[in-house]
């Protein structure tokens, strides 16, 4: 389980790595679960929701930059 102080220290493309590598193992346990053999059925839910913080973070982070660019474009000359 991933804790979110630790992820919101990583950088954004860091994060994009971790979600791409989440979501390789949760194809990886969909394809023990159609072969029948789940060895832990509990790290479906766990990697959902590791996969649900990373993406939290990562759109945290996107409307942060959408906010500053707005304030931008409705005061240009108060920034220094």
């Amino acid at each position: 389980m991933l804790k979110t102080n630790d992820l919101r220290n990583l950088s954004e493309q860091e994060l994009k790595n971790k979600e791409i590598a989440l979501y390789q193992e949760l194809f990886k346990l969909n394809q023990q679960r159609y072969s029948g053999r789940v060895e832990k059925p509990h790290l479906f839910s766990q990697v959902k929701k590791d996969i649900a913080r990373v993406k939290t973070i990562l759109n945290e982070r996107s409307n942060k930059k959408q906010l500053k660019k707005q304030i931008k474009l409705k005061n240009p000359g108060t920034a220094g």
